[in-house]
C-alpha cells in the first residue's frame, strides 16, 4: 500500500494519528450502519415480496371475475358501465426515513359516494362486486408502489455505504497507518543521528579541552 506523501515531521505524525481515530471510528459507525440497513432491507424485501404476491393473486381473481360478468352482457355495454370513475382517490406524498434515508410515502384518501355512476339495471351483481374490489385494492396497489421505491433507495443507499466502507478500510486506513508507521521510523532515525552528533561533538569538546 503507497503511503502519502507528506513531511516527516512530530506535527503531522500528530494529524494523521488524528485523521486515523477518526477514519476508524466512522468506518466502525458506517459499517453498523451497512448492518443494520441491510436488515432492514431485507425485511421490506420480505414484505414487498409478499404483499405482490397477495395482490397479483387477487388481480387474477378480479380478471376472472370480470371475464365472468362480461359474458352476460356485450361488449358496448361493459364499455359504457365503465367510461366513467367508480371512485376517486387523492394521493398524499410525504416521505419517511429508514436510518436517516429519505424513502417516499404514499396514502391514498376515497373520495366516497354512495351511489354508483351508472344504473343496476344495466349490470349484474357479479359487476358490483367486481367494481367493489377493484376499490378495495386500489391502497394496496400504492402501498406496493411505495414499498418498492423504498426498497430500490434502500438498495442504492446499501451500495454506496458499503463503498464508502470499502474506500475506508482498504485504502484510506491502511495508507495512514503505512504513512505513520514510516514518520515514526523516520523521526526515531532522525533522534538517532542527533544523539550520535551529540557525541561527537562532546567526544571533540572533551579532548579539546584535556
Amino acid at each position: 500500500m503507497a503511503r502519502l506523501n507528506v513531511n516527516p515531521t512530530r506535527m503531522q505524525l500528530k494529524t494523521l494519528k488524528g485523521r486515523l481515530k477518526i477514519a476508524v471510528r466512522g468506518h466502525k459507525l458506517l459499517k453498523d450502519k451497512t448492518d443494520e440497513m441491510v436488515r432492514r432491507f431485507s425485511v421490506l424485501v420480505k414484505e414487498n415480496y409478499v404483499l405482490r404476491q397477495e395482490i397479483e393473486e387477487k388481480i387474477r381473481a378480479l380478471l376472472n371475475q370480470f371475464c365472468v360478468s362480461k359474458s352476460y352482457m356485450s361488449t358496448q355495454e361493459v364499455l359504457s358501465l365503465f367510461a366513467f370513475p367508480v371512485s376517486t382517490f387523492t394521493p398524499i406524498f410525504g416521505e419517511e426515513s429508514v436510518m436517516n434515508v429519505p424513502t417516499p410515502s404514499i396514502k391514498l384518501i376515497e373520495n366516497k359516494s354512495d351511489e354508483m355512476p351508472y344504473s343496476y339495471i344495466n349490470s349484474n351483481a357479479e359487476l358490483d362486486i367486481l367494481v367493489q374490489n377493484i376499490k378495495d385494492i386500489m391502497p394496496s396497489i400504492m402501498h406496493l408502489a411505495s414499498l418498492e421505491k423504498t426498497c430500490k433507495v434502500l438498495a442504492g443507499e446499501i451500495e454506496r455505504t458499503k463503498r464508502r466502507v470499502n474506500a475506508l478500510e482498504f485504502v484510506m486506513i491502511p495508507q495512514l497507518n503505512e504513512t505513520i508507521k514510516y514518520i515514526a521510523m523516520k523521526i526515531e532515525e532522525n533522534d538517532r543521528a542527533s544523539r550520535i552528533r551529540l557525541i561527537k561533538v562532546k567526544s571533540m569538546i572533551e579532548k579539546r579541552n584535556s
